[in-house]
């Protein structure tokens, strides 16, 4: 059987990095990208085939893209849209800059990558798109709503592919995680110092409570899962004759799906506003 090939964004830690290093394990040609180069260098240090890709810089795109080609003389079987951060805060305390940052990486930079990716796909007849969204994809949160507003964004642009690419015999597919032990957390923990003046917010006291929840090592919601199940997923998502449209990872997930589609807003709105 021919090696088949994958090229995953967001690889620096967390879910990304175990599915390189899981893949990697599994005899898949694994091409893992993070943004920053010391992150590359310790995924080179594991033996990974690592490349610098900043989702909010499209010529990095493009470098990453050609050398992975490159390598593989001009194919790609799967790819893995990963790369994600979360700004947390209140919208009317968010500065439209930050949401604009917020929808450059989410957003943005994975349709760049996977435009550059489907002529590919196009001309060798097959191919895969898994996009990594959330349970922020169907369902809000309070003090989230810049992430909510970019996984809602990718989970409309990813229904839209699937259905453009059907003709094309590449499949597209949504994992929709709930919450994950990864450093996440710490990210957004930044983001909302950067972004947020909390001292002078009117949501200052909630505030504190979501600097307690994002400065945990582990995630506090419960029935949180690890990387691991994540990767699970993402193995049958690309390994499957018929894989599912959409994964639904973790308790929360499955139950706000279906509560989505039992409850009145006004009652999901009253349950969530407890979260």
């Amino acid at each position: 059987m021919t090696t088949q090939s994958i090229l995953i964004t967001g690889c620096s830690s967390g879910i990304g990095l175990h599915a390189a290093l899981t893949l990697s394990a599994r005899g898949y040609q694994v091409f893992a990208t993070a943004r920053k180069s010391e992150d590359v260098a310790k995924l080179k240090a594991l033996e990974l085939n690592a490349y610098h890709l900043d989702l909010t810089e499209p010529e990095t795109i493009t470098k990453a893209v050609a050398q992975v080609l490159e390598q593989t003389a001009g194919k790609l079987d799967f790819l893995f849209n990963n790369g994600a951060y979360g700004q947390p805060g209140a919208l009317e305390d968010l500065p439209t800059a930050a949401l604009k940052a917020q929808f450059e990486s989410n957003v943005f930079g994975w349709h760049e990558l996977t435009k550059q990716i489907i002529p590919v796909m196009r001309q060798q007849g097959h191919g895969r798109i898994i996009q990594c969204s959330s349970v922020l994809g169907f369902v809000s949160m309070a003090y989230r709503g810049a992430y909510n507003a970019s996984k809602y964004a990718i989970e409309g642009l990813t229904d839209t592919l699937r259905l453009e690419l059907h003709a094309a015999k590449i499949q597209v597919i949504l994992l929709e995680p709930g919450p994950i032990n990864t450093q996440f957390r710490a990210n957004g923990l930044i983001a909302l110092n950067e972004n947020i003046d909390i001292d002078n917010s009117v949501h200052k006291e909630q505030y504190q409570q979501q600097i307690e929840r994002l400065a945990s090592d582990k995630s506090t919601a419960p029935f949180s899962l690890e990387p691991l199940d994540v990767t699970k997923a993402l193995i049958h998502a690309l390994e499957s004759k018929r894989p599912k449209i959409r994964y639904r990872i973790t308790l929360p997930t499955q139950l706000f799906a279906f509560l989505k589609r039992l409850l009145p807003a006004r009652w999901l709105d009253k349950l969530l506003a407890k979260g």
